[in-house]
């Protein structure tokens, strides 16, 4: 009996423990269906689908030329929505899809052609720029263009995600094409080709050569995601007959994949220590204002990671020797050990004197400003309520009852009309004054003008009218 209870106490014990391993399996079989791509996957359509979009030529080449045509002109003037549009259209995608896939497949002719294909576009891409820049009219650097001048960490993050999202969309038995458009938006691969051909046509080639960059990582990050994917689900490889062949073309495959990689790492860090060098400095110099120091603003040009230079100008006040060597002191706390921190200021106060001057100027200047506003709405106020009261007096339509007038007293030759201002000395009043004149012919014209003075009132609701004769 003890034994039996013993052994109830036991499994009760264990309970807890197997509900808990049952929850556990559940959430990560959850998870493993949430997240499987392997089941949905398309691999011999996807294949089809990579190696049917690769060639550049015929109609796709146009689309491609019309398509860096409308980027060109929507860089020139500024507008995203231009440039979007244009890269919905693009045929960039494909010879970089088909780099990545004939690696992972082992697919040399592919790969040929895709290299191939990918000069063919970036020729095709530069030509047209160039083309379109070189008209004078449109060689205005804008925001849009300088903005794809030099690449960042987060481009790397933009092409892997990109590539990876568009490979996945596309190994799937249904496409999704609203993926295919917003990866072609998101990983931006044609306006950086049309940056590198404004560089071209205004001979600047620091924006070519940084365009080119940023086309490039864009390129390397979208098939090296590529490659990962065709690995992870495990694309069919290329068969050759030839033994040697297949493990010679298998080794170049290999070989060119760790290539690729290398340098993506190799890219990713570089970009990485610029963005880190630039985003440290510029908290440093954040320290620096909060402070009280006054500096002017900082460009690229002000923060060097090439030469390890931070270059600032100050304003106003200068730093003794003592404070620069403090703030020069401070660059080990930002990670800026092997930095140099270059401070420029004045000499003199000039500059200093100069600014409080502009200032004092322009507040004296908003000042004036301020107060003429103020007086010109008084005036308009008075304008307006002195327009209200004339208007109490001259609203007599004067073409209306000259009208009426004549057809309603036969024998009026002229009327006049006009306000006439009477004082008592005690008050001011206004009379409507009307004068006319009457035929010759016309009789009775005393009393005619009696009529005509009461028509009048009646007609105008007013409480005084004299007529007088011309």
């Amino acid at each position: 009996m003890e034994e039996q209870l013993e052994n109830d106490q036991n499994s009760e014990k264990d309970i807890p423990k197997k509900d808990i391993g049952n929850i556990w399996s559940d959430f990560t079989s959850f998870l493993k269906e949430i997240l499987d791509i392997r089941h949905d996957t398309d691999k011999k359509g996807t294949i089809e689908d990579v190696k049917g979009n690769i060639s550049m030529k015929g109609h796709t080449a146009w689309v491609l030329i019309f398509s860096i045509w409308i980027a060109s002109i929507g860089l020139n003037i500024s507008s995203p929505a231009v440039v979007i549009g244009a890269m919905l259209i693009s045929p960039l995608m494909g010879p970089i899809l088909g780099i990545g896939l004939s690696i992972g497949t082992n697919d040399i002719d592919t790969l040929k052609r895709s290299f191939i294909n990918l000069g063919v576009m970036i020729g095709l891409s530069l030509v047209t720029s160039f083309l379109f820049f070189k008209i004078p009219i449109f060689q205005d650097l804008t925001p849009e263009i300088k903005a794809r001048t030099a690449p960042d960490a987060r481009d790397v993050f933009i092409a892997i995600g990109g590539g990876l999202a568009l490979i996945l969309a596309l190994s799937r038995r249904s496409k999704q094409t609203n993926t295919i458009a917003g990866v072609a938006i998101a990983t931006a691969l044609m306006p950086p080709l049309c940056v590198a051909g404004y560089g071209l046509a205004v001979w600047n080639l620091t924006f070519f050569w940084g365009a080119m960059f940023l086309f490039t990582i864009n390129t390397i990050f979208i098939a090296l995601a590529t490659f990962l994917i065709v690995k992870f689900l495990k694309f069919p490889m290329v068969k050759y007959i030839n033994s040697a062949k297949r493990k010679r073309i298998s080794q170049l495959a290999t070989t060119l994949a760790i290539i690729i990689f290398s340098f993506s790492v190799f890219l990713f860090y570089k970009l990485y220590r610029v963005d880190q060098f630039s985003n440290n400095a510029k908290h440093l110099i954040d320290e620096m204002k909060a402070s009280g120091i006054h500096i002017f603003d900082i460009n690229n040009e002000s923060i060097n990671f090439k030469n390890k230079e931070i270059s600032i100008i100050i304003y106003g006040n200068p730093l003794s020797e003592s404070e620069m060597n403090h703030w020069k002191s401070k660059l080990g706390n930002y990670d800026l050990e092997d930095s140099k921190l270059i401070i420029e200021q004045s000499q003199s106060t000039d500059l200093n004197n100069k600014v409080e001057e502009l200032t004092h100027l322009y507040a004296s200047n908003q000042e004036i400003i301020v107060s003429r506003d103020t007086k010109i709405e008084e005036k308009e106020e008075e304008v307006n309520r002195l327009q209200k009261e004339l208007n109490k007096y001259y609203s007599v339509d004067f073409n209306q009852i000259s009208k009426e007038a004549f057809i309603t007293f036969d024998g009026l030759k002229t009327m006049s009309y006009g306000n006439l201002i009477t004082t008592n000395f005690k008050k001011t009043d206004t009379i409507a004054l009307f004068a006319t004149s009457w035929k010759e012919e016309t009789s009775n014209k005393r009393e005619k003008d009696e009529k005509l003075r009461l028509w009048l009132k009646v007609r105008l609701k007013l409480d005084s009218v004299q007529i007088i004769k011309h």
